[in-house]
């Protein structure tokens, strides 16, 4: 796993730094390990700032004919696209759909995406006592949804093939990273080489959160006092539908 403490270099003044240069600053959140003392990160700008610096983590995949970039909409798209314009590579939305349980929503018990991927939790549904009449209603449900968003995000262009291609999936950041990893187990169905999730922020013990949803987790920011996603930007302001599709029409055209 890969995790940087401070969003950039030019924050460092922004930051509580330790002033015994022999002391060392740990777990990404400026403490000075001989100080015991905790400073919040600077929050981002705005998502098109914290794609940048996101960018930078994934510099490795930069040029990388094998990458495609996935941006679970809508909050991901403005930062999935600044990754893809600095990277290089194409940029796709991932939209998908959780699948909860009938008495209890929140619970996931599979997940399915617009392009076909579909995750299904058998040992849950069993233990939970779904019917199989249950399960495919929750799914024409969701496919009559994930249609809808489909067509407003992507119009007529088709999905990006991700199958033996390495899969940035893109978030504007992660809290209980329950929608992440349903993605992710969604996207693992179609075959992809490497399922990388990319995150601006997320708490400590994210990457255990998600498992072997994903064979690796690149995030600028993973604070110890996390509440929720919105607190480490400024500008946290909700994302339409059509800067979703503004912005995948541009990486098309830029790609074209």
């Amino acid at each position: 796993m890969q995790v940087v403490g401070t969003a950039a270099g030019a924050y460092d003044k922004q930051v509580a730094h330790c002033t015994d240069r022999s002391a060392q600053c740990v777990d990404g959140i400026g403490r000075c390990a001989d100080r015991q003392e905790q400073f919040m990160e600077r929050p981002f700008t705005d998502r098109r700032e914290a794609g940048r610096l996101l960018a930078a983590q994934l510099a490795p995949y930069a040029g990388r004919r094998d990458v495609v970039a996935l941006a679970l909409p809508r909050g991901g798209v403005p930062v999935a696209f600044e990754v893809a314009q600095a990277l290089g590579v194409p940029l796709d939305v991932l939209p998908v759909s959780r699948l909860g349980t009938p008495w209890q929503p929140e619970l996931a018990m599979g997940a399915l995406s617009s392009n076909g991927a579909q995750y299904v939790n058998d040992a849950l549904i069993r233990e939970a006592g779904v019917s199989e009449a249950q399960l495919q209603s929750a799914l024409a449900l969701a496919r009559i949804e994930l249609g809808r968003r489909e067509a407003r995000y992507r119009g007529e262009r088709a999905a990006l093939p991700v199958a033996g291609r390495v899969a940035l999936l893109i978030d504007d950041g992660m809290a209980t990273g329950a929608s992440l990893k349903a993605a992710a187990r969604a996207l693992a169905t179609l075959g992809p080489a490497r399922i990388v999730a990319a995150l601006p922020v997320a708490p400590a013990g994210a990457r255990a959160r998600l498992g072997d949803a994903v064979d690796d987790l690149v995030c600028v920011q993973t604070p110890a006092s996390f509440i929720s996603v919105g607190q480490f930007y400024f500008d946290f302001d909700q994302v339409d539908d059509e800067t979703v599709r503004e912005l995948l029409d541009r990486a098309a055209n830029a790609g074209a």
